[in-house]
């Protein structure tokens, strides 16, 4: 037996196509007048009304099969397209690809969404050569639609704009079902397979800032898939293998000979790394053994493998650190892992004819692409370039990935490009059936609005940052004079879950495209959009349950039984803003742009703050301070509301505390 949603769902998915197809052959048959009397017109009258009587009896059974998915949130804005498109189809049956517009109204006086096609499609009967009114299009969308559990009412605003208001009692409903069953994410036709390429730093180098954002959303990313329910294989691609290894090879022999029986004791791998650099620069003698390493390396020589091996582990045992403080799971496949498939990579491009002799380099020109990938070099090694095309092949071929997506620097961008057009020319994948995209980012800045370096000009160490955020952070708590009212173990838990959540969550919250200015000040303060605000206003969201002396299991009963009434104009705001949340998740997964979800998660806890300040959830009595009245569907608006946000945290990697 297969997962029961997922076979709804695919039914689901297979009876619309159905219901479409039908639609259109009872369109088809409205107009008899063409057809001459005949004894095939009444049969096609019998047909007719076959095929209505059959699409009645498969909307219904729709809408049944839907029922049966109710622990799913129901993704509203989806709905809507859902029911519109049927609408605007049996409106304009001439018009191909008709355009579909559903929003949240950003005037929630006028309704809670809005329906804008009536003018886009005015504007394609004008291009045909039909007069249309947007007006009347609208009203035509109207009168066309089907019946559904969702829409109160409608009404045409302005040229042709249609206002959408939801049934208080269905939006209920789907509040209670949040309630009953949880975040539970919407059901997945076929479980796909995605590989996330990030973190990526070089052995034998320090993690820098620019690590930094490539771990923090490609971490994100993939949290956001996995709660989705894809399979995902979280890859760190690091930079293991090359030139730079013989002349590190090379000066461990020398400062470290009996490296083969005595582990080295390489305390700073960073200044082991400069003073190799120094020798091969300056060191002709050097240089020469460093070359000679390398090809005894590639030779896979034992000795070789062995100190490549013991510098690969130091560089390994620094990145975990910062790995552990952010709480990242990650699969290192370094360069090294695709040295021998690369050789097969470049014979398939030389058996298709496709590589060009370019002063004995070996290149690769894609179609449209500014430039060329060298995929052998005159000395007869690799590149980057063979690298991420034999990567890529694996990941497609072996890995038989759905959606493969790289998270490195906007300045890789052109590189990718041209790696992704070459796969599609030898004909690895098809970009309308595997997803492959690089998602690129911004540099971080200094409050210079310089590139992020110490004040010396070097790069800034990643663990250097996370450790002055731990002291930033308990500087912040004990300002706010925590110190004095949680215990020590929740001051640290409180102090690790602002200081590694708010540099996550100032990454996040911006747009990753662009680049974004690194301050601890604005990142800790506690008003506006930030981490720290978000963490406080989840704890205090959960201790009202706990000063009303409400438990989890008395809230879940209520949920049960309780109604969540929605007739305060607060209450319905957030209730809707609750409900929004799936759409916001499928926005990032169209476009990968976390700061959506940050934004939502602010006007979600800004919106509660709006509504806790309006309408009472618990009331006391003034003398004693003791409860005298719970309004429970108030107080389950506040547990749907910390539902929400849970998860969103856990999409962005960060870590609520009860107590702060």
């Amino acid at each position: 037996m297969g997962d029961p949603v997922t076979e709804y769902t695919a039914r689901l998915q297979q009876q619309e196509q159905e219901i479409q197809r039908l639609s259109a052959e009872v369109q088809s048959l409205k107009n008899p007048q063409s057809l001459s009397p005949s004894p095939r017109l009444e049969e096609l009258r019998e047909e007719n009304a076959r095929l209505k009587y059959r699409l009645n009896i498969l909307k219904r059974s729709l809408e049944e099969e839907r029922t049966h998915c109710t622990k799913s949130m129901m993704n509203i804005n989806q709905r809507l397209q859902e029911i519109f498109g049927e609408a605007i189809r049996a409106s304009c049956p001439d018009l191909d690809n008709p355009p579909l517009a559903v929003t949240p109204n950003q005037q929630p006086k006028f309704g809670d969404y809005q329906c804008n096609s009536a003018m886009a499609m005015a504007q394609m009967l004008k291009t045909q050569g039909v007069k249309a009114n947007p007006r009347e299009i609208a009203q035509k969308i109207i009168q066309n639609l089907p019946d559904n559990e969702l829409i109160q009412k409608t009404e045409i605003a302005g040229p042709g704009f249609i206002n959408i208001h939801l049934k208080r009692m269905f939006v209920s409903k789907l509040l209670t079902n949040l309630l009953i069953n949880g975040v539970q994410p919407p059901p997945l036709a076929s479980r796909k397979k995605v590989v996330v390429d990030f973190s990526s730093p070089n052995i034998a180098k320090e993690m820098h800032v620019g690590h930094l954002r490539s771990t923090i959303i490609g971490d994100s990313m993939c949290r956001l898939f996995e709660f989705l329910g894809y399979d995902v294989l979280r890859l760190n691609h690091v930079g293991d293998w090359g030139t730079q290894f013989g002349m590190l090879i090379a000066h461990l022999q020398d400062k470290f000979p009996d490296y083969l029986t005595v582990s080295p004791p390489i305390g700073d791998l960073q200044a082991f790394y400069k003073e190799s650099k120094k020798r091969f620069d300056e060191e002709e003698d050097f240089k020469r053994r460093a070359y000679q390493c390398v090809v005894r390396l590639q030779s896979k020589e034992p000795d070789f493998i062995k100190a490549w091996n013991l510098i690969c582990d130091v560089s390994r045992k620094e990145f975990q650190k910062v790995y552990d403080c952010l709480d990242i799971q990650i699969i290192e496949r370094g360069e090294s892992y695709y040295q021998d498939m690369m050789t097969e990579a470049v014979k398939e491009f030389e058996e298709r004819g496709l590589v060009q002799q370019d002063e004995g380099r070996k290149i690769v020109f894609a179609p449209g692409q500014p430039i060329p990938l060298t995929v052998v070099k005159s000395d007869g090694g690799y590149t980057y370039d063979t690298s991420d095309l034999a990567a890529l092949r694996q990941r497609l071929f072996e890995e038989k990935a759905d959606v493969i997506i790289y998270v490195t620097d906007s300045g890789q961008g052109t590189h990718f490009q041209v790696v992704f057009a070459a796969a599609q020319m030898i004909g690895w994948y098809d970009p309308q059936v595997t997803r492959v995209e690089h998602a690129g980012f911004g540099v971080v800045l200094g409050e210079d609005k310089k590139k992020f370096k110490t004040r010396s000009g070097d790069t800034v160490r990643l663990m250097d940052l996370l450790e002055e955020g731990l002291k930033r952070s308990m500087d912040k708590l004990k300002d706010k004079e925590r110190d004095k009212v949680l215990t020590p173990e929740e001051l640290i838990k409180a102090q690790r879950a602002v200081a590694f959540g708010c540099i996550k969550y100032a990454d996040l919250s911006h747009n990753r495209i662009n680049d974004y200015v690194f301050s601890f000040d604005k990142m800790l303060d506690d008003r506006g959009n930030t981490a720290a605000y978000l963490l406080y206003a989840f704890t205090r969201i959960r201790s009202i349950a706990r000063l009303a002396n409400i438990d989890e299991a008395t809230l879940r009963k209520a949920a049960e039984t309780t109604e969540v009434l929605l007739d305060h104009e607060k209450e319905w705001k957030l209730g809707k803003c609750i409900l929004r949340f799936p759409e916001i998740l499928q926005k990032i997964l169209d476009d990968l742009l976390l700061h959506t979800l940050c934004d939502y998660l602010y006007e979600l806890a800004t919106t509660f703050t709006e509504f806790y300040d309006n309408c009472y959830c618990v009331e006391k009595d003034r003398q004693t301070g003791e409860v005298v009245k719970v309004n429970m569907w108030r107080m389950l608006l506040c547990e749907a509301t910390a539902a929400i946000m849970a998860k969103g945290f856990d999409i962005l990697g960060l870590k609520p505390v009860q107590r702060m």
